[in-house]
């Protein structure tokens, strides 16, 4: 027999009890242990709308879906309705200044993600047991809720490869796009992760880690309780300031550092960089089960290579004292790759509601996925890793 599944949207946490969301998003965590993704957790997803990081007047408006068979929760995605395509890292802009062009309105549209957060994961969420019947109905269920609404487009950004694929065998559009991740082949220490590399490299990485080190001060990694109330005043300087250089104005409140603070502190690791006692830079990662992503960058002063020490050193050094398999360090970043950190796909899911349109997104995509696959494959090829056999590399 057929399960029969009820699809709903909700337009915030507060309607869904944080068991039953968690059930479906982070299931592994009733084995004992973290969320293999704290950005999808109920606790991440609720302090973005409690401290008004999301909701009105932001142009994310929540619009969560739920599937539901026999009573029980069986799925869930985060969803929201936009109003632009900012905090997206998947851009947009120029299909959306195409669409109204030619006279569409593509805005409100719906997007299916983790705002300001660009961390490759599953986004169709489904409890352990109804993975194939949920993630048909959320994904079904939100082309649907789009066209019935008359909205232009729907989009499922950094979602899981399993995702991209189902996606595509349902007609959805396939966007591939790159990061960079550092991964850990078991090193036993930093100094074993530069054996691995090109003499040239590991000199440059000491050396930038000498003069980093070099600023005036000390650098501390602090994590649960290791982080104090007061240091978010600092961090929200630091997060200010880029945030005002890279978008204009922050996407996150003074208040969600506070919220996270109390939920998610054991999930934080909290790179600071203090001068006379004061801190002066910071970088701030979250933690899962088997990767550290990091997140936010920020300084009040300038110094000569602290960013590459504080954003990917400790980062590397965390992950593999902790044994965790890889460190995502956000989007964008050519620099990141003499640093370690090797090129990846991600994936994305769209659907437009206009025919015309969509077929020209689609070729679009189709020329778009080739050069993506291209620039990966070169720059692997430029790697800081030392050359297989028959490969030259100097020696020290």
């Amino acid at each position: 027999m057929q399960t029969e599944v009820e699809l709903t949207a909700i337009s915030g946490l507060s309607a869904i009890a944080a068991q039953d969301w968690d059930a479906c998003a982070c299931p592994e965590v009733a084995e004992g242990g973290r969320a293999f993704d704290p950005f999808t957790t109920y606790r991440f997803l609720s302090a973005l709308e409690q401290s008004g990081s999301v909701g009105p007047g932001t142009g994310w408006q929540p619009q969560h879906l739920v599937a539901r068979a026999g009573g029980q929760v069986i799925g869930v995605a985060p969803a929201y309705l936009k109003s632009h395509s900012q905090g997206e890292y998947v851009f947009d802009h120029n299909w959306a200044h195409a669409y109204e062009r030619a006279g569409g309105r593509y805005y409100p549209k719906l997007q299916i993600a983790v705002p300001f957060t660009p961390v490759p994961g599953r986004r169709l969420l489904t409890r352990p047991g109804f993975e194939v019947t949920g993630q048909a109905a959320l994904m079904q269920g939100a082309v649907q809720l789009a066209a019935n609404n008359g909205l232009s487009s729907l989009h499922l950004t950094f979602c899981s490869a399993p995702e991209s694929e189902a996606g595509q065998a349902m007609g959805l559009m396939h966007r591939i796009g790159q990061q960079y991740h550092w991964f850990n082949d078991g090193y036993a220490d930093f100094d074993a992760f530069l054996a691995a590399l090109s003499s040239r490299k590991r000199k440059t990485i000491r050396k930038e880690r000498a003069t980093a080190q070099g600023f005036g001060g000390t650098i501390h990694a602090l994590t649960g309780d290791q982080i104090k109330p007061h240091h978010w005043d600092h961090f929200w300087r630091f997060y200010q300031d880029t945030g005002a250089r890279k978008w204009g104005s922050p996407y996150l409140t003074r208040v969600f550092f506070d919220i996270a603070h109390a939920t998610m502190r054991d999930d934080m690791l909290l790179v600071l960089a203090e001068r006379d006692g004061t801190p002066i830079a910071g970088a701030l990662n979250f933690i899962g089960r088997d990767a550290l992503f990091g997140r936010y960058w920020g300084a009040t002063q300038d110094h000569p290579c602290l960013h590459f020490e504080a954003c990917y050193y400790q980062a590397i050094d965390h992950a593999i004292t902790h044994g965790l398999a890889r460190v995502e360090a956000g989007a964008q970043g050519d620099h990141k790759l003499a640093r370690g950190y090797m090129p990846v796909e991600t994936h994305s899911l769209h659907w437009i509601g206009d025919p015309s349109f969509a077929d020209a997104v689609d070729r679009y995509l189709i020329a778009e996925r080739a050069a993506v696959g291209e620039d990966i494959e070169i720059l692997t090829g430029y790697g800081p890793f030392r050359k297989a056999a028959g490969g030259l590399d100097e020696r020290d």
